[in-house]
């Protein structure tokens, strides 16, 4: 994908003005409320029109000023999600999901309605009312709907952020196995770093109405999260191969065993790790209560007002742990150093 957009769009107490490019096909769009994100998915969707500037996907212009060229939306094959699922409540799900596709010329339509369904997971909803579903069930409706009308982008409006916690980690698998099991990009647009980082690889930063800068989004996540007074960088880890070991699980985290506390979902999966229940040893400890101890070396350091980022490297994968200054110190520690790194079986937290 290539998404290339030079905008302006003036309101009587807000001027957004984005002007970047971006390539990557897992784009994130990120800032806070009142920043400009809806403000620029409509522009891009063909549902607000720019006040001057262009926009071109894949070398194709949608929209530029100065030439009179204004598609309209259904024209740009352009999807969007909203943050509500915005179905037709007379129509069951299967009427709902065709919806686009019956609208689609023959020629354009790539999208297999069956392998949708089962990639899904919703067979046993197309004859209900859409009245009848639930919050995410109505959402991967809504996904299914946009996806087989055969986009060249997808754009996701804070699609989760009307989900409570456990709900919207159940969707984001559906999204992310969708979007890569028929090749569509997409623009997800959420103020959610968490959500960010398990659905795109890059992000375009907006502020006040301003694009500020394009990065990756790990990158995004380190500097927006080390040293905050909340609870920090949260490593996340996709852990596979679960074994029962009785009280504990034990997962393999590409070739690392690690030890989990049992729960009622024990599966693999993504889980989160915060860098402030990573403990820091200069030597191996010979025992600890700590179930996972890991040999590490020091790979960056971060400084922040009040702590210090620690990127450690543990048998070629990365964690980040965030300890004092006066730690670092007295451990003497800098890039290179030989670490053990610590923690709990009963710090991680299931995601998705």
């Amino acid at each position: 994908m290539l998404l290339e957009v030079n905008v302006e769009k003036c309101f009587a107490e807000f001027l957004v003005q984005a002007a970047f490019t971006l390539s990557s096909e897992r784009c994130g769009v990120f800032g806070p409320s009142g920043s400009g994100k809806s403000t620029l998915m409509h522009m891009l969707a063909g549902l607000l029109n720019p006040d001057s500037g262009f926009i071109r996907l894949n070398g194709h212009t949608l929209f530029d000023q100065a030439q009179g060229i204004n598609l309209r939306p259904e024209q740009r094959r352009v999807g969007v999600v909203f943050q509500q699922a915005c179905l037709f409540p007379h129509l069951s799900v299967r009427k709902n999901l065709l919806y686009g596709l019956s609208r689609l010329p023959q020629q354009q339509r790539r999208i297999d309605f069956d392998q949708l369904v089962r990639v899904l997971k919703i067979e046993e909803l197309l004859g209900r009312s859409v009245q009848r579903l639930s919050g995410g069930e109505k959402q991967r409706v809504a996904l299914g709907r946009t996806v087989l009308a055969c986009p060249q982008l997808i754009l996701l409006d804070e699609p989760l952020s009307g989900l409570d916690g456990q709900l919207k980690y159940q969707i984001i698998p559906y999204l992310r196995q969708v979007l890569a099991e028929f090749s569509i990009p997409m623009l997800f647009i959420s103020h959610s770093l968490e959500e960010l980082r398990l659905m795109t690889d890059e992000a375009l930063v907006l502020r006040n109405g301003l694009a500020e800068q394009t990065l990756r989004t790990e990158e995004l996540a380190l500097r927006r999260s080390l040293g905050s007074s909340e609870r920090g960088y949260v490593n996340l880890l996709r852990l596979d191969a679960p074994e029962d070991l009785g009280r504990l699980m034990q997962y393999n985290w590409d070739g690392i065993k690690l030890m989990l506390l049992k729960t009622e979902n024990s599966a693999a999966g993504q889980f989160a790790l915060g860098s402030r229940d990573i403990l820091l040893f200069k030597k191996h400890p010979e025992a600890a209560s700590a179930r996972n101890m890991l040999a590490c070396t020091v790979r960056k350091m971060y400084e922040t007002e009040w702590l210090t980022g620690v990127e450690l490297d543990c048998q070629g994968k990365t964690l980040i742990a965030e300890i004092v200054p006066q730690s670092v110190e007295e451990m003497e520690l800098r890039p290179g150093s030989e670490v053990a790194a610590v923690f709990k079986a009963s710090a991680f937290r299931r995601l998705c």
